[in-house]
């Protein structure tokens, strides 16, 4: 189909609206690290064309279930999407213009890993509409870098990091922390040296052993081990402090921003917005309505989608049908409530109770066990005010564990 200019931006979304985000998968990496699980592969080779027209097909797909909606961000995640040819982020956001309209101050970010960064190519990503670029650091410590298998030094993230800079006009990039025998010392010089690079935001997340990856095997073989509860919580208190006193406060549990410098993109998973999502293996979560306009609190329409998870499967699914979808779940009140919970506590601003209201009909009174809410606010865990139901920060550090009593 011949692509049209970009429709014009209707008014953004109010402020604290969870907004409605695109993400895009590539599921493509040069290597499989050892803590990953996530949806990645290994491709001697990949056909960008095919690829490319794939991913617009299923973009036209979503965009017949979703019409009329505002874009406020996009995201190209995986995977490494910086192994994308610049040429397909470029018709992926355009056709996503065409097909929806984009807020005026829509955020596009792009995943890249150290090894991906070429001027040249970031100056591509940025030409053809990223403005925020996302950059897998891990760690500024070799020695780090070689047990989490990464394929850069620290020498390179430095220079990812430079080349970010000067392309972009906001970059954020993730640490790897409580890796084994990590000491707070050392975190504390990392995170200096983190801070020093001028980034607004960051992303640090404790090591944690998933199923179904080497670093898995390893400790179940007794041959790893990661810092004990304590140990990670020393580490994880030391991050806030350090964080706060540098102006990157905490706006989720493992995300630092200075303030309005957030990610949109995942605020809206958090804030339990709509997104579509495609590409192999991708989720998505779609309130539709009816001619009548029915709301996701008076109706059961609200849809959690799922995309083929094998990439070549995906593909073959696209080019014969159009799409890849492999699940379409509705998603009833009870569900939402949970959902909506379990993400929303893990935000600093917590729960709104218009969030309650537009979800489920009720206000968050009528919907949690009395109990069950008495024994968290007293215990000094979870707040319930007039703005609605947020944890604390003694809340979010045994944020499972609230989330357990809360909904059980």
């Amino acid at each position: 189909m011949s692509v049209a200019p970009l429709k014009a931006a209707q008014e953004s979304e109010a402020p604290g609206e969870p907004g409605f985000g695109i993400y895009v998968h590539w599921p493509f990496c040069l290597s499989k690290c050892p803590y990953c699980d996530f949806n990645s592969h290994v491709r001697e080779s990949v056909d960008h064309d095919r690829w490319r027209r794939a991913l617009l097909s299923e973009l036209d797909h979503y965009a017949t279930l979703t019409p009329g909606r505002e874009v406020t961000s996009i995201f190209f995640g995986g995977g490494t999407p910086s192994l994308m040819a610049p040429e397909t982020v470029a018709a992926v956001i355009e056709r996503i213009g065409y097909n929806w309209s984009l807020a005026q101050n829509v955020e596009i970010t792009l995943e890249a890993n150290p090894t991906s960064a070429e001027a040249g190519k970031f100056a591509a990503f940025s030409s053809a509409g990223v403005g925020r670029l996302s950059l897998g650091v891990q760690s500024l410590n070799d020695e780090a870098l070689r047990f989490l298998g990464r394929q850069h030094s620290a020498s390179e993230a430095q220079q990812a990091i430079d080349l970010a800079r000067r392309h972009f006009p906001r970059f954020s990039f993730d640490l790897i922390y409580a890796r084994p025998g990590h000491t707070s010392a050392e975190w504390r010089s990392e995170l200096t040296r983190a801070l020093d690079e001028g980034a607004d935001h960051l992303s640090l997340y404790q090591l944690t052993i998933e199923e179904n990856t080497v670093f898995h095997g390893a400790w179940r073989r007794g041959e790893l081990s990661i810092p004990e509860d304590d140990q990670a919580g020393a580490l994880f208190d030391l991050t806030q402090e350090i964080m706060g006193d540098a102006g990157l406060p905490a706006y989720e549990v493992s995300n630092h921003a200075r303030p309005g410098q957030e990610s949109r993109h995942n605020m809206t998973y958090w804030r339990y917005g709509d997104y579509v999502g495609v590409g192999p293996g991708a989720h998505g979560r779609l309130t539709l309505t009816d001619a009548q306009g029915l709301s996701a609190a008076t109706d059961n329409r609200k849809l959690a989608t799922r995309q083929h998870r094998a990439p070549e499967a995906w593909l073959a699914a696209v080019e014969s049908d159009g799409h890849a979808t492999r699940g379409e779940t509705g998603i009833d009140r009870a569900q939402r409530l949970e959902e909506m919970v379990m993400m929303g506590l893990r935000l600093s601003e917590g729960v709104p109770r218009a969030a309650f209201l537009r979800e489920t009909g009720q206000e968050p009174e009528q919907l949690l066990d009395p109990a069950r809410l008495t024994v968290l606010i007293d215990g000094g865990f979870v707040t319930l005010t007039e703005q609605g139901l947020t944890a604390t920060h003694r809340g979010r550090t045994r944020l499972d564990a609230v989330l357990a009593h809360l909904l059980a």
